[in-house]
């Protein structure tokens, strides 16, 4: 059984930025633009602020986007961190489509322990873990007011049923398509007739795998640790595999390199 405080702890940072997050949304924002010319809005700085000081109290080390990162030298002697993305989905944040997520990871060796995701648009929680399984809570706000273990009981077991219905569904990104994404889909389509293609922002793509909306997930261009950590917890809770595109290799967190390679998440059930 995880630590029930580590996992308490995930759960009211998340909800705690999540809340703050949806405040900024709700306003007129302003845009910058890091170095690498990607987004940066008030809402990753304050949920990076908040997230933190949560997780400060657990005494464990913190890997988030939005933080000063420290040198693998350093980040090499972890065997457990936490990995953070404070606002998941930036792109859709912006675009207030409502699909931008709050993502901690709890990893132990190199795997994801535990996941959690906050969907502050639809006050959806996700958090998965080998001993917990895979659950998402749909009335989220009231965690701050209930023990864990209540929260646990009424939270829905992920996937719900045996297998999916439907045609073969494929789910990737909204914000981020790739030529390689396109010839894979097609090659679906060739191999098996009807296929059913889902876009979808953040890390809301592992959730809908984990849920059994789709049959894989297949991620083919760039990615950082920070946002696959919370996801591969959770979908691997829920009995999907996440592996290295070209091997069988899983994906593994605190390399010296944060980005990761290509990947692909699959449906068992």
């Amino acid at each position: 059984m995880p630590d029930l405080n580590l996992v308490s702890t995930a759960v009211t940072a998340a909800l705690d930025a999540g809340k703050k997050i949806l405040e900024i949304y709700q306003t007129d924002f302003s845009v910058e633009h890091k170095e690498d010319t990607s987004p940066l809005t008030k809402a990753d700085q304050a949920g990076h602020e908040i997230i933190s000081r949560h997780l400060d109290q657990t005494s464990i080390p913190v890997l988030s986007e939005e933080g000063t990162s420290a040198a693998f030298e350093q980040r090499k002697t972890w065997d457990r961190l936490w990995i953070v993305d404070p606002l998941d989905g930036t792109k859709e944040f912006i675009k207030r489509n409502g699909e931008f997520t709050v993502n901690i990871a709890l990893v132990q060796d190199q795997t994801p322990v535990l996941g959690v995701i906050f969907v502050p648009a639809t006050n959806t929680l996700y958090l998965g873990s080998p001993e917990l399984g895979a659950r998402r809570c749909g009335t989220p706000p009231q965690v701050l007011d209930l023990e864990l273990d209540a929260v646990l009981q009424s939270s829905a077991q992920l996937p719900e049923g045996d297998k999916r219905s439907g045609p073969f569904t494929i789910v990737g990104s909204r914000s981020h398509p790739s030529p390689e994404l396109e010839a894979y889909v097609q090659d679906k389509e060739r191999e098996l007739g009807e296929v059913q293609f889902v876009s979808a922002g953040s890390s809301l793509k592992f959730c809908l795998m984990a849920e059994r909306q789709a049959d894989v997930y297949p991620r083919l261009g760039p990615t950082m640790e920070w946002d696959t950590a919370a996801g591969q917890a959770i979908a691997l809770a829920a009995g999907c595999r996440v592996r290295v595109w070209d091997t069988d290799q899983p994906l593994i967190y605190n390399k010296e390199d944060l980005h990761n390679p290509w990947f692909v998440v699959e449906s068992y059930a």
